[in-house]
């Protein structure tokens, strides 16, 4: 509940159906909220609760003040709706504060591209809701009244009879839309498909289209309440334009975040002094205002439209007896978007862990999405003189 000039930030750790019911209730009484899967190992739940500081939780035994040997959780400013976590290139992700008015401009903005209607539109939530791209679909339907249908996963066959059931709206990932088409399912009966988390593999657009599907490609990231940009075109509201000297691009507009959470240092760094949000990613600005979106800035692997701290992965594989060193990439994958990519520098030469080794040593403290999918050996990894991974000269 509100106290003061402060909101309680409420930390969510159940399923997806029973988070959102949750998500909605805790809205309507003017609460921040933050969304953790219960199903991930419990030591990251704990990780994830530490660093988020919230004041309450609700799991699966009920609603309680929250606190750790550290102390109590700490409120958010009134006005912030959601904390959503976001891994960079570092270990530890960051956590965006999302305002209550930054996703209710998001949300109509969205509505508005897609000519949606809160009456005769559906919308299915099939992507994780710990992630942007699921808690916006939440705050769409609250906030412009639209039904959400949500699953509490991604299954082909439950996505495919969606529209049975009334859906028209999705969000889905390349991995996702790549498999509903493998299975020939009708994408054509969804009035419109918004895709986005990682970049669309070669041909992947067109065999949609030829299927019927209409699909809009999306770039946004947490910091922006998810896709800001369709198929290139701000949304209403949005401003986006490229820094002149270093191509990055930058975003402004009521829907970007209010900040880091317990990171002033950062929040300041993200933005510039007239007010735009720096994305670390890469791109041009063309003349009729469309933008196109070039390399990231950033390492972060989005594998299957999650994503991987590779500074997370390295951590946990240099702990393998057989590794000496190890860098962490994310390479091209037809079906993932990217996968993880583990270049290994093996204790005795010539004798690397298979992958299978390496996996099995590392679920018990990675999530699936982290687990690396190959594994290459290099004689040495390429680092700065102040010992910075050089990712980009690693052999591809």
């Amino acid at each position: 509940m509100r106290t003061g000039a402060d909101s309680s930030l409420l930390a969510v750790v159940l399923p997806p159906v029973a988070a959102a019911t949750a998500v909605r209730a805790a809205w309507a009484d003017g609460d921040a909220v933050a969304i953790i899967d219960p199903r991930d190992p419990q030591f990251r739940v704990e990780e994830r609760l530490s660093a988020l500081r919230p004041t309450e939780i609700l799991d699966a035994t009920g609603r309680r003040p929250w606190r750790d040997r550290d102390g109590e959780g700490e409120p958010v400013p009134a006005g912030v709706a959601a904390v959503v976590g976001t891994s960079g290139t570092t270990a530890e992700p960051r956590w965006v504060m999302l305002d209550d008015h930054a996703l209710e401009a998001s949300a109509f903005a969205v509505h508005a591209a897609l000519g949606a209607d809160p009456i005769d539109d559906t919308w299915l939530a099939c992507v994780p809701l710990t992630g942007v791209a699921g808690l916006a679909i939440l705050a769409r339907g609250f906030h412009t009244g639209t039904d959400v249908m949500v699953h509490e996963r991604f299954d082909t066959a439950a996505v495919a009879r969606a529209p049975q059931l009334g859906v028209t709206l999705v969000s889905l990932v390349p991995t996702t839309l790549s498999r509903l088409l493998d299975a020939g399912a009708p994408v054509d009966r969804f009035r419109h498909i918004l895709l986005g988390g990682a970049p669309a593999p070669p041909g992947l657009l067109a065999r949609a289209r030829a299927a019927g599907a209409h699909v809009s490609t999306t770039y946004g990231l947490t910091e922006t309440g998810g896709g800001c940009v369709h198929d290139g075109r701000p949304l209403i509201g949005v401003e986006v334009v490229t820094d002149p000297t270093t191509d990055e691009i930058l975003v402004r507009g009521q829907i970007t975040m209010r900040g880091y959470r317990l990171d002033e240092p950062a929040t300041a760094a993200a933005f510039t002094p007239d007010g735009f949000l720096r994305t670390g990613d890469l791109g041009r600005v063309e003349p009729d205002g469309t933008l196109r979106v070039g390399d990231r800035r950033k390492d972060v692997i989005i594998t299957g439209g999650v994503n991987v701290s590779p500074t997370a992965v390295e951590h946990v594989l240099l702990l393998h007896p057989a590794i000496r060193d190890v860098c962490v990439v994310g390479l091209p994958d037809p079906e993932w978007g990217e996968r993880v990519v583990a270049y290994v520098v093996p204790v005795r030469k010539g004798l690397p862990p298979s992958l299978a080794d390496l996996r099995a040593f590392a679920q018990q403290r990675l999530t699936a999405a982290e687990l690396p999918r190959e594994v290459r050996t290099v004689e040495e990894i390429p680092r700065s003189p102040g010992g910075k991974l050089l990712r980009r000269l690693l052999p591809r």
